[in-house]
């Protein structure tokens, strides 16, 4: 084989080594050893004739026919480059791989100036009928070849009238892999006839096509025409007319989305740059064509089941699979199975005691929640909410604010050990300590104050201490009515807003005017919607982006007074978009504050929400559902190792964001302190909460 592969002619050659048969119990060599000689692959002998003639029927019609072509490919492409008609090569998705120099005489352009973009990038000439690409994709997307007269821009913006043939290319498996365009200009006195004269061969066939458009249409029209598509099978002359002068509109208008404006930015930059930069470029368009712009990468974790797990379950609607199981939750609660209501001169003495610490981070809320029995968010919630005067900016009694929290309360489930009425009290808590915080109460206003403590007061409201995933995959009635889309966190603003509008009583919303009454509604939905996990990411990263950065750029490069770097910083602060993102990352830190807390508060929470994900775990074994978080098996489970992983992964890069914004320094020093502690126990091979007893 060696020796075949050092002569020329063996460039093309496939080499099959044949192997005499191993006994049953011997091990299977290695084929690397074979491949790097040169073979290109092996057969083990075999006494049937028609065995090893199929093996042979096999390598023809792989490798063979392949390394024939491959052979004439310096051939082919010296034909290409002599054509008289310009050819363009396009791959499935049309992406640009190849043109030739009579394309690029043609059109204007240079080679590199199109391989590697997409057609839809290119401008296009408004001559064309409005439905003609979708009518050309539809036709191509078929397998079927598509001839006819199409007007392309050239990059001196002139139109050119071109006779067009478009061939898929079929490759293995039936699939098309390609698309081979040949063009020559088409010059005819009379347009209009031949525009339509050898109108898609296909047209016909494709009256009701349900074919998308892929990527031709136009940037802006996300949508096809159904009308257009509807009436191909009719197009006629005046039909052209009537729609040419609607099409003309829409390519005058001047709508364009903030992301084709960044990669037309991006275009033009490229033109007068280097070839590295250029090829950087290229790379930063290929990362803003994704959808999936803020998803993180898992790949430098695969090895770590904790993290994967978590991310699995904390930022995916789960594998959707409708079946018997119907996971139902919703209370309907009333007010005659409410306590009776208190005010604040009733709390009893010891819980008004504790409140008055509540302005304290290292306050103790499993205290009052144990002072209160497990009915915190009540007893906080009037403090709070007294203290940052929400009854005199909702025009609403203390009665009606003591009802809402009291039915707000008891919707909570308590049998929950984690989303419970006292994480909605330890998160309102975070919220209030942060809104106190000097750079979020400048850049704040008090309607944003008021959105705030109510998200987080209403954020889990009705939770059944079970996740997005698990409901999506027990095809339960919430998973349905929302889309598999945010279900808890939907369901959780939408229920507070039924609860509260249900009983005159407890409406703490029925004296504010409607204005504001929509705005007010407006920010605690986001900032609910905020909490939900698989945006994570994006809202850190908009964050850091929006207000991190800039303010520490203004810091380093100001030159000028004290004064006008403060102005800088709150104009920074106060714009609307910024103050949007100031209340997601507010409420987004308070939700997940728990690593945050004081030793013992975060290692009780540890535990709280490790017995939520194991009775999850539990009831999916038991309904036969997918485990969403397999790791969290209550025998086989680390917490240390959980929750090192949550603070890797989500925590720390968040809270390092929130603490150079809000200046936090005595939560750092928590998390610092809480990371060390669980470290030192997975070094321990510990996989409870604490340590064992010393013996």
């Amino acid at each position: 084989s060696r020796s075949i592969r050092a002569t020329k002619p063996s460039e093309n050659t496939v080499i099959l080594a044949v192997l005499p048969q191993k006994a049953a119990d011997q091990e299977e060599p290695s084929v690397l050893p074979l491949l790097c000689a040169g073979f290109s692959r092996r057969f083990v002998e075999n006494s049937s004739a028609s065995a090893c003639y199929n093996e042979l029927i096999q390598i023809e019609h792989g490798e063979v026919r392949c390394q024939f072509k491959l052979r004439a490919c310096n051939s082919a492409f010296t034909a290409l480059e002599h054509c008289q008609e310009a050819v363009e090569i396009t791959s499935e998705d049309h992406i640009i791989q190849y043109v030739n120099p009579a394309f690029e005489r043609m059109m204007g352009y240079q080679k590199g100036e199109l391989i590697g973009k997409e057609l839809t990038e290119l401008p296009k000439s408004d001559k064309n009928r409005a439905d003609l690409l979708d009518t050309i994709n539809t036709c191509i997307k078929k397998g079927k070849e598509w001839t006819g007269i199409y007007y392309a821009r050239k990059k001196s913006g002139d139109s050119l009238q071109q006779h067009v043939r478009i061939t898929p290319v079929i490759g293995q498996g039936g699939k098309i892999r390609h698309f081979v365009a040949i063009k020559r200009p088409h010059i005819d006195n009379n347009n209009q006839v031949h525009k339509l004269n050898k109108e898609e061969k296909c047209s016909g066939e494709h009256s009701q096509s349900e074919c998308h458009s892929l990527r031709h249409r136009d940037r802006r029209k996300d949508s096809i025409d159904a009308r257009s598509i509807s009436s191909r099978s009719s197009d006629a002359p005046s039909l052209q007319n009537r729609r040419y002068s609607s099409v003309a509109r829409i390519h005058s208008m001047t709508i364009e989305a903030p992301i084709t404006k960044v990669i037309n930015i991006i275009n033009a930059a490229q033109e007068s740059s280097p070839v590295t930069v250029a090829e950087a470029l290229d790379r930063v368009l290929e990362i803003l064509r994704t959808t999936e712009l803020y998803s993180p990468q898992l790949a430098s974790k695969e090895d770590d089941p904790h993290t994967n797990d978590l991310v699995g379950g904390l930022m995916s609607d789960g594998l959707r699979r409708l079946s018997g199981n119907e996971y139902v939750f919703c209370k309907n609660m009333s007010q005659s199975q409410l306590a009776i209501p208190i005010t604040l001169s009733d709390v009893p003495a010891p819980i008004a005691e504790m409140l008055n610490d509540e302005d304290c981070w290292e306050f103790n809320i499993l205290e009052l929640e144990a002072a209160t029995h497990k009915r915190p968010l009540t007893y906080l919630g009037l403090k709070i909410f007294t203290s940052f005067g929400v009854c005199e900016f909702l025009s609403c009694s203390e009665a009606t604010l003591r009802s809402w929290l009291q039915l707000m309360e008891a919707s909570y489930h308590s049998s929950n050990s984690y989303h419970n009425s006292t994480h909605a009290a330890d998160v309102l808590h975070a919220t209030a300590y942060f809104l106190r915080k000097e750079s979020v109460k400048s850049s704040l206003d008090q309607l944003d104050e008021v959105a705030a403590l109510i998200a987080a007061t209403v954020h889990d409201v009705d939770h059944p201490g079970r996740t997005n995933s698990f409901l999506c995959n027990a095809g339960s009635e919430l998973a349905i009515l929302y889309n598999d889309t945010a279900v808890l966190e939907s369901h959780h603003a939408a229920l507070a807003f039924q609860l509260t509008v249900r009983d005159s009583k407890s409406n703490i919303f029925k004296n504010i005017d409607r204005n504001q009454f929509r705005t007010l509604r407006q920010a605690i939905i986001d900032m609910v919607l905020a909490t939900e996990m698989t945006r994570h990411f994006e809202h850190v990263s908009k964050f850091v982006n929006s207000i991190n950065k800039p303010m520490a750029a203004i810091e380093e490069t100001s030159t000028s007074s004290v004064n006008s770097d403060c102005d800088g910083q709150a104009n920074i602060r106060n714009s609307p978009e910024n103050r949007l993102l100031i209340k997601r990352m507010l409420i987004k830190c308070a939700d997940v504050a728990n690593p945050c807390r004081p030793l013992e508060l975060s290692i009780e929470w540890a535990g709280r929400i490790s017995e939520e994900y194991f009775a999850q775990t539990d009831e999916e074994k038991r309904q036969g559902l997918p485990v969403v978080m397999p790791v969290f098996d209550r025998n086989t489970c680390s917490v240390p190792k959980s929750q090192i992983s949550f603070m890797d992964y989500f925590i720390t890069d968040m809270f390092d964001a929130w603490d150079a914004f809000a200046s936090l320094p005595g939560l750092m020093e928590h998390l610092s302190e809480n990371y060390n502690y669980w470290k030192g126990l997975d070094e321990m091979k510990c996989k409870s909460l604490r340590p064992p007893p010393a013996s």
